[in-house]
This record gives C-alpha cells, sequence and structure tokens, in this order.
C-alpha cells in the first residue's frame, strides 16, 4: 500500500508538471519554461523512486525479523509433531493392552508372538509358542490392533510362556509364575524395579522416535547407533525378561544415556481378576 501510494504521487506531480508544459506551448511567451519544467519533472520522479524504496540496511534486518520469526515457529510446529505422535503412540498402546485382556478373557491364555514382520498372526504350535518363542514382534493381526507405531515401527512384545500356553490353564493359587520384571531408574540413577521381580505375564514395547534397536514396517532392523542408551538396548536385546520404562531423556553422557521407549505392561493382579470375572478361573 505505501509504494502504491507513492507511485500516485509521483504520477500526480507528473500531471501537474505536464498541464502546465502543455500551457506553456500554447503561449509563446512561456515556451522558454520548457526546459525548467522537464527538469522539475525528472527532479520529481527520481525524489519520489528514491523514496518508495528500502535500503539494504533495511532489507537485512527484514530479513532477520523473518528468519527468526519462522525458526521459532518450525521448532514450536517440530515439537507439537512429536507430541502428537508420542500421544497417539500411547493411546495405540492401550487400546493394545485391552486387546490383550479380551484375547485373554476369550481364549483363556495370552497370544504368541508373531510369525514375522509381515504375518501378524501368532506363532502357534501344537497350542504352545513355536519352538519356545517368547519374545518377538505384537500378533497384530491376531489381535486387530495397529501393526506400527507413530514412527511406522513395529511393536516389540514378550510373554510368558506359561500365560500362552493353551491346553494348560494358569492356576490361581499358587498363581502360575510370571517371568518378567520392569525397572526404571530412580533420582540417583540407579536401576530399580517398578514391578516385583519376574512379576508380569506381558509387556509391549515402541522404540520411540529414535528407534533405535527397532524394525521398520517393512521388516527392516535399525541400527542402533548409541553407544549410550543402556535401557534402550535392555529393551531391544536379550530374553524378553527385563524391560526398563522410565522418563525421557537426551543426555548421552549420563551413566545410563538417551532413552524415548514406551513401555506398556498388564498388572499380574488385573489378569487373573479378570480371568476370575468370566469364569476361567475358580
Amino acid at each position: 500500500m505505501i509504494f502504491i501510494a507513492k507511485e500516485i504521487r509521483i504520477s500526480l506531480d507528473y500531471g501537474f508538471a505536464s498541464i502546465h508544459f502543455v500551457n506553456c506551448l500554447l503561449k509563446p511567451l512561456c515556451r522558454n519554461d520548457v526546459h525548467e519544467i522537464n527538469q522539475h519533472i525528472s527532479k520529481k520522479v527520481t525524489t519520489r523512486i528514491s523514496q518508495a524504496g528500502f535500503t539494504l540496511v533495511e532489507m537485512a534486518i527484514v530479513l532477520v525479523i523473518v528468519g527468526i520469526t519462522l525458526g521459532g515457529l518450525l521448532v514450536s510446529l517440530s515439537a507439537q509433531v512429536d507430541q502428537r505422535d508420542y500421544s497417539q503412540t500411547r493411546q495405540s498402546m492401550e487400546e493394545i493392552r485391552g486387546a490383550l485382556l479380551g484375547y485373554a478373557l476369550s481364549h483363556g491364555y495370552l497370544p504368541c508372538p508373531a510369525i514375522s514382520a509381515e504375518n501378524g498372526a501368532e506363532d502357534r504350535t501344537a497350542g504352545a509358542c513355536t519352538a519356545g518363542k517368547r519374545v518377538g514382534f505384537l500378533p497384530w493381526a491376531e489381535l486387530g490392533v495397529n501393526k506400527t507405531d507413530s514412527w511406522n515401527r513395529l511393536y516389540r512384545y514378550s510373554v510368558t510362556p506359561a500365560y500362552a500356553n493353551s491346553p494348560l490353564a494358569i492356576a490361581l493359587s499358587p498363581p502360575t509364575a510370571r517371568d518378567i520384571t520392569i525397572q526404571t531408574r530412580n533420582a540417583a540413577g540407579a536401576l530399580v524395579n517398578l514391578s516385583n521381580t519376574n512379576d508380569i505375564p506381558v509387556a509391549v514395547i515402541s522404540h520411540g522416535k529414535n528407534g533405535y534397536g527397532g524394525t521398520s514396517n517393512d521388516g527392516v532392523l535399525l541400527t542402533d547407533t548409541s553407544i549410550n542408551n543402556h535401557d534402550e538396548k535392555t529393551n531391544n536385546t536379550g530374553g524378553g525378561t527385563m524391560a526398563v520404562s522410565r522418563e525421557f531423556g537426551s543426555d548421552k553422557t549420563t551413566t545410563f544415556g538417551e532413552y524415548d521407549d514406551l513401555v506398556v505392561w498388564i498388572s499380574p493382579n488385573l489378569y487373573l481378576s479378570k480371568m476370575v470375572t468370566v469364569g476361567n478361573l475358580p
């Protein structure tokens, strides 16, 4: 709008000078002013054009302000995207927990891990998990839940073999033994039990945004490039009897390192009470 207004002003100045110029042409006594009129027009136009533009310093200041503003917006947008992804994954994992309970109530046992990254049916042979398989990918097709988390990676799934054995019903008293322990970090950074030792029947893990040790939707294992993420390594390696659930951290200098995994599990008391409610246990 400023440029348009200045252009109109230039046009008006030019127009008034032009009118005077024509009048002079019609009056012989005025013709000596033609040169002076031309100079007036040139001076006015040049002055208005120089006033209409920005100096290089002004342009530089504007670009710096725009850059700072856009940078802040991008950081804010990235944080919002991360928050959305974690929120959606947490919701999906709660649905998975509910689906596992529903499966156990309808079948009397928990499902085995999936056959493969491409086949989400449980890997079961003759009533038990094939070849004693107790850890692997979540059997998403068997449960009717999302195959991957918000970062398009498969969930890791671990189940106590006795709780996935279909021919043998679990016992209430004494209770059939579980073998999964969930740990966390205390204020001093030491590992402490979040559950009782060997007390959890089933656990599900998302490897978070960094995906270290996770598997893509296409079955490709993501390389764990971190050298100081001990808790994440616990969650993506081993026999599936140990999992760590703690606050997120990105500090690679601490003794336990970075962490952005999400872990859910089913309390044995909740599991047993639900089984009793539907009559699967006396």
